[in-house]
């Protein structure tokens, strides 16, 4: 059991509703052989009910095998499987027409009558809401649920059935048929929806990184352009002096090794700046990130009053949990903890995603254990429970020299 729950806590959501989304369709092929073909044995003749259980185990296997090939379609992981639609069609009227003519050459009365009504009915309903998912639209799916009900009444009326007796069972086909290709083409829909909305969290993930590289990149072009600039003209102006042995030369050279070593000044500061994290703003960045992907974020805890360098080294914390959240777990809840006790600042993550590396292995996990040691910080990563994942980091606000951050 313990495998198999983590076999499904590894998939992730989207993953989780398409494996959903399968076995539920499957499970109609079992309800069709327990509803249809088992309910046959309280009609009449056990060996009458179980040719008609043979028949309709044989399509309900179909049925699944086709279920699941037209869902690869709809997903774009298979070519839309038309040959195996024709061949379903062609075996759920095979079937129906083989219940009502098997019966008639079986001596059983009023009871193999109602039995061979029931599968009859019965295959034609599931195999018409199977079949929709084989097609590309709703409507294309009401002609089809509407087809087979009315051949259905035009198949039993010339075989004695009263009218009243036939228009039931059309609206029963009809009925039956048109709920289960409402199910099946809202699932795909949902399906597909899931799916989409995932694909759309990583992009947004992968702009946010792009939007900071760009950033960054263009703090070190203000930066870096005018002051690159400056040292070439000075540069070329002090070749042309050299040459004329004038002895102005020597101070544009000084000037351009001031400017150079200004740059880099700067550059570091940039640098210093993109690596510092403010954690307030962290923490509500997290906030309103986890929020807007349904994940329902609560931040307890201020870090007003904390020395720079803890809010710098916990901020990062904060992102790179939060990035885990978002990319490597299946969270709906996420809690942030922020408090002082005893001399020492504590972070707590904790999600019920189990996201990030359970062993605590992770690169990501391993820069941050880096950049809490240079303020003497601890982090521990690991699993809580069966579902949930929590990262702790803990930073002393008084270094072990003894002198207050």
């Amino acid at each position: 059991m313990g495998d198999r729950n983590g076999w499904w806590r590894r998939k992730s959501t989207p993953a989780k509703i398409d494996t959903y989304t399968r076995w539920s369709f499957h499970s109609f092929s079992v309800a069709e052989l327990t509803l249809i073909g088992l309910s046959t044995f309280v009609q009449g003749d056990a060996a009458l009910a179980g040719w008609l259980t043979a028949l309709v185990l044989a399509h309900a296997v179909f049925s699944a095998v086709f279920a699941s090939r037209a869902l690869d379609w709809t997903r774009g992981l298979r070519p839309r499987p038309v040959r195996l639609l024709w061949a379903y069609g062609a075996i759920t009227v095979v079937v129906a027409g083989a219940t009502l003519g098997f019966v008639e050459y079986w001596p059983g009365g009023d009871h193999a009558d109602t039995a061979a009504r029931t599968v009859f009915s019965g295959v034609l309903t599931f195999g018409a809401g199977t079949m929709a998912l084989g097609v590309r639209n709703r409507r294309q799916a009401l002609v089809l649920v509407a087809g087979f009900a009315v051949g259905a009444g035009l198949v039993v009326l010339p075989l004695g059935v009263p009218g009243p007796a036939a228009l039931i069972s059309v609206l029963a086909i009809l009925f039956g048929a048109g709920i289960l290709a409402f199910t099946g083409i809202f699932s795909v829909w949902l399906l597909n929806a899931v799916y989409e909305l995932d694909t759309a969290r990583e992009t947004r993930a992968r702009l946010a990184v792009a939007e900071e590289r760009l950033r960054f990149g263009r703090d070190l072009h203000d930066v870096l352009g005018r002051n690159l600039s400056v040292i070439a003209l000075k540069s070329e102006l002090a070749v042309q002096l050299a040459r004329r042995e004038r002895p102005e030369a020597v101070e544009q050279m000084i000037e351009v090794q001031r400017i150079a070593r200004e740059s880099q000044r700067e550059v570091r500061d940039v640098v210093r700046g993109y690596r510092d994290a403010d954690l307030a703003v962290e923490l509500t960045g997290a906030q309103g990130v986890l929020t807007a992907a349904g994940i329902d974020c609560e931040v307890a805890g201020e870090a007003t009053g904390l020395p720079a360098e803890v809010q710098s080294a916990l901020a990062w914390v904060v992102r790179e949990a939060t990035t885990n959240v978002l990319r490597h777990g299946n969270a709906g809840r996420c809690r942030v903890r922020l408090g002082v006790r005893d001399g020492r600042v504590t972070l707590t993550v904790e999600n019920d995603g189990r996201s990030g590396t359970p062993d605590g292995g992770g690169s990501g996990l391993a820069g941050l254990r880096e950049r809490l040691a240079a303020v003497d910080g601890t982090l521990e990563a690991g699993a809580v429970g069966q579902d949930g994942f929590r990262l702790m980091a803990e930073v002393p606000l008084v270094s072990e020299s003894g002198v207050t951050r």
